[in-house]
């Protein structure tokens, strides 16, 4: 669904958006299923938790970094809708897609509760600017419903948490924590927050329960001191099966070089299309520049 622009508004007045019905049924079913190609059916890892013990070592030890291994997947990262609403939201068709992350939770695994902080932490080498320049955008895609039981989000409103300096990173919530408001919403549903929005992961509440999602955030592109994942060291194969299917725009998200940049020449055109069997190098033998 295309995201309204009264979504765009409220992350720019309260830091924050759920949208429900994002994916399509369609989608949402594709992509469940593509899970199970990483991660236990919540029945199975219930059945005997003992064998699944990594998931009891960190509250994020479900997090596996993209490409994975369906395309169902991959392609949420950058649904069309998705870049749409990041393009609006950031005035500009000059994205950069920094970081993709799976992540399932299972109830009493381990601890899931987290003190309150801003994402720019370990997303920025500075800090955010207040006059709203430079932002960067995380999200996530629920695969899974998300209640008040499942261990959701806990966002401090931006209005509430302004005046909170930006160092230290990490605090204990104390009173602050009950200015927060629970990020739920159905499978299918997108959650949007800045990274200079105060918020903290929070426990389950419900037993025999699991949560899923994908993660991904943008920024604008040249943003040099910002970001969080080098694409080139993750899963070379799964790259070689994903980048042919991808369009010239799609590629561009991950910083792909464009249809007229000076790296192409007759070379690295042949060694690329030798690499990546299947790419249409058409587009990168044009010298015009590339379009949103």
């Amino acid at each position: 669904m295309r995201i309204p622009d009264a979504a765009i508004s409220e992350v720019r007045e309260h830091g924050f958006v759920v949208v429900e019905g994002f994916l399509s049924p369609a989608e949402l079913h594709a992509a469940r299923e593509a899970l199970w190609l990483h991660y236990p059916k919540p029945e199975e890892y219930f059945a005997d938790p003992g064998r699944h013990a990594k998931y009891a070592t960190s509250g994020f030890a479900g997090v596996e970094e993209f490409p994975y291994r369906s395309n169902d997947l991959n392609r949420l990262a950058f649904h069309p809708d998705l870049v749409d609403f990041v393009e609006r939201y950031l005035g500009s068709a000059e994205l950069h897609l920094y970081k993709i992350e799976l992540w399932a939770k299972y109830a009493g695994a381990a601890n899931y509760d987290q003190p309150l902080h801003r994402d720019y932490g370990s997303h920025s080498l500075v800090v955010p600017r207040v006059d709203g320049r430079y932002q960067q955008l995380t999200t996530f895609i629920f695969l899974s419903d998300v209640t008040e039981a499942d261990g959701p989000t806990r966002v401090v409103p931006y209005e509430r948490g302004r005046d909170v300096p930006f160092t230290p990173l990490y605090f204990e919530p104390g009173p602050l924590d009950a200015e927060t408001v629970p990020a739920v919403g159905p499978a299918g549903s997108l959650f949007v927050y800045r990274t200079d929005i105060l918020h903290r992961g929070s426990n389950f509440t419900g037993a025999g329960r699991a949560r899923f999602s994908m993660l991904v955030d943008y920024q604008a592109r040249g943003t040099t001191w910002a970001g969080k994942m080098a694409w080139p060291k993750h899963s070379p194969d799964l790259w070689a099966a994903l980048l042919p299917e991808c369009t010239v725009r799609e590629r561009d998200l991950f910083g792909f070089p464009r249809p007229g940049d000076d790296y192409w020449n007759e070379q690295t055109l042949a060694d690329v299309a030798a690499r990546y069997p299947g790419m249409d190098m058409t587009p990168y033998r044009s010298a015009d520049p590339p379009r949103g």
